[in-house]
């Protein structure tokens, strides 16, 4: 029999395997039921690890854990996408910078002072998000307001040095061991221009700025392309398995010349770097894709994580898997909302899992799991029954 990890490589490789790997993600449903002292009887006092092993499904490591950081202040420049955690490969710190940091009750309020005007940020993280097991803060107010602040912010990104932190993660590769392939998150933005439009303006904003101020955005991007592409190779160059660049696609809001211009050439360099390592690239494909399958195809992404097809999208898994044609490798696949009771009866849920392994076809280059998370709501026997039809699908490329 396979190890997780023997299924994964061999899965993104097109290799045989002896059944479909069942990787679903877990960590914020489990530690939302941990808080609210509702997890399943049997596994009230256990830990991830122990319910993953009993169930004999995969352990989910794309993102990283949030929760795991040496110092308070690790998290508080969240606003400008980063996050010092000890499972994350890369540790930036800045020069020639000075914060002031203060808390109101559930927000933490950063100003960055700098020679160009302060920039001021502002998140949340309060009871309701840690009842639901989230760990990545709201930003309430945004770093950039208006073009006046793209100097500022360049110098920031400017002066933010970025060092290996590779520590944690080769603790949790140790810790994992053969449950999984270890990935190292990279950059939340796949290119600059795709961190600007994710971490430091509203997306509303941002619309109006790429229309009103387009020469300065892109000046802006080309500035903080360094520091992106340090944080890329330092990740590369950590024991991860799988290098993650990008995340939060949809194609209302990285629309298909959006993504074709700014996002594909930067995904496809790290593409090429990643093959040169030995490693896998992934981006974090959630939300609705409808337009943008090509252009994942042309930035040479070997895994689509997050793949959330219909009923929650307009693409079915065969459609997605169809365009995909082998070269990428889907992780994901079932929407979280299917094993929510209050979306789908148990009678509804039987007839969705029956069709989407008819469109599962042969099965191969396909990690299957709940897309974005399994959800804190979740009916446990919901997941015991995907981890069983996974395993009675039975070999695959063989």
């Amino acid at each position: 029999m396979m190890t997780y990890r023997e299924r994964m490589l061999a899965t993104l490789q097109g290799r045989p395997t002896d059944c479909i790997p069942f990787v679903p993600r877990l960590d914020l449903w489990y530690k939302a039921n941990k808080y609210k002292g509702t997890l399943p009887d049997k596994y009230r006092n256990a830990t991830l690890i122990q319910i993953l092993d009993d169930l004999d499904v995969g352990y989910h490591s794309v993102t990283a854990d949030r929760d795991l950081f040496d110092d308070s202040t690790d998290i508080v420049d969240r606003a400008l996408g980063i996050w010092r955690c000890r499972t994350k490969p890369h540790h930036p710190k800045f020069r020639n910078i000075k914060r002031n940091i203060s808390y109101q009750g559930d927000a933490t309020i950063v100003e960055y002072l700098t020679p160009y005007g302060n920039i001021r940020t502002k998140v949340i993280y309060d009871e309701s998000m840690r009842k639901a097991g989230i760990t990545l803060s709201h930003v309430s107010e945004h770093a950039i307001k208006s073009v006046n602040d793209y100097e500022a912010v360049a110098y920031i990104f400017e002066n933010a040095e970025v060092h290996p932190n590779y520590e944690g993660i080769a603790r949790l590769k140790e810790e994992v061991g053969d449950r999984a392939l270890v990935v190292g998150t990279a950059s939340m933005g796949a290119s600059a221009m795709h961190h600007i439009l994710h971490e430091l303006l509203p997306y509303d904003l941002f619309f109006c700025e790429y229309h009103d101020h387009y020469d300065e955005l892109v000046r802006l991007a080309e500035r903080m392309t360094p520091y992106i592409n340090k944080v890329i190779d330092v990740a590369i160059n950590s024991p991860a398995d799988i290098i993650q660049s990008g995340t939060n696609y949809d194609v209302q809001l990285t629309w298909p010349p959006f993504v074709k211009k700014h996002i594909v050439p930067s995904l496809a360099e790290t593409a090429m770097k990643c093959r040169a390592a030995g490693k896998f690239l992934l981006s974090h494909t959630d939300g609705e894709n409808k337009g943008l399958l090509p252009h994942f195809l042309a930035g040479q992404i070997d895994i689509a994580d997050s793949v959330c097809p219909a009923p929650m999208t307009s693409l079915t898994l065969k459609e997605i898997r169809t365009v995909f044609d082998g070269k990428i490798t889907i992780w994901g696949g079932i929407p979280s909302v299917s094993v929510l009771e209050n979306s789908m009866t148990d009678y509804e849920f039987d007839a969705f899992l029956d069709d989407l392994f008819v469109q599962i076809g042969a099965g191969d280059h396909l990690i299957l799991s709940i897309a974005d998370t399994a959800p804190p709501g979740m009916k446990f026997s919901r997941l015991e029954r995907i981890a069983k039809l996974a395993k009675e699908f039975g070999p695959v490329n063989q």
